[in-house]
């Protein structure tokens, strides 16, 4: 097989136009799907059944079913309905980009809110006895101690989501959005070079996860900084308090 080099330098500025709009749609459902998974969270780790119980729904729904589904539930069913298409909503979920931003948000604010559930059950106890020792009503301890503590526990785990999101958003080629793979999908239609297309694709997925996953272990290092004891060990190997 000869390796056409000259499809890839020549349609390499599409494929990053494709690839702005696959950071653009990770970017924006990533920080919106923060904002809607914190609340959600907090919910599901109430002692409560009657609160968790709606928070649970939501997160079973977006957790246990494919996210390919969720785009074409939101792109192509509500069109199915009149009262949908005569309202101002129709303005929004007639366009491919917001019904891919919507799906994406809230499938990744679903796997985000049980990830911060998971952490904010694990902060030790001593430190929330602390903080009501101290007299911290729940919105300041929750403010000052559950949620920090929780984003230092979850934020390996939430670079590993932000990163398969990075990578499932391939699926918005499917609703004719030209992001990176449905950029790579229209020229490898006219040109015929699929491997050296979806090649050059994946090698700049990889450059972006890659970038992703050093943003993510920076921000690791320098938000749990404090978290683990270093003692200092002088030459002689006797370790100094």
């Amino acid at each position: 097989m000869n390796w056409d080099w000259d499809v890839i330098i020549k349609y390499f500025p599409k494929l990053m136009e494709g690839a702005l709009l696959t950071l653009e749609l990770v970017t924006i459902s990533g920080l919106v799907g923060m904002l809607i998974a914190v609340p959600v969270a907090l919910l599901r780790a109430s002692d409560k059944p009657w609160v968790r119980f709606l928070p649970f729904c939501f997160i079973y729904f977006f957790r246990g079913t494919p996210l390919l589904i969720q785009i074409f539930l939101i792109y192509y069913g509500a069109s199915q309905f009149e009262a949908v298409r005569e309202s101002v909503l129709w303005n929004i979920l007639k366009e491919p980009y917001w019904c891919a931003i919507i799906a994406f948000t809230l499938n990744t604010a679903a796997y985000s809110a049980e990830l911060f559930r998971g952490a904010i059950q694990a902060i030790p106890k001593g430190e929330l006895e602390a903080a009501d020792a101290f007299g911290m009503n729940w919105l300041l301890k929750t403010r000052r101690i559950v949620l920090p503590r929780a984003f230092g526990i979850a934020l390996p785990a939430y670079g590993n989501e932000v990163v398969l999101m990075l990578k499932s958003s391939a699926l918005a080629s499917t609703i004719t959005l030209l992001d990176l793979t449905g950029m790579a999908r229209t020229i490898q239609a006219r040109t015929y070079t699929p491997v050296e297309l979806f090649t050059a694709a994946g090698v700049i997925y990889l450059v972006m996860a890659a970038v992703v996953i050093g943003l993510f272990r920076f921000m690791e290092n320098r938000f749990n900084r404090y978290q683990y004891y270093k003692p200092h060990i002088d030459p002689l190997g006797v370790e100094k308090q």
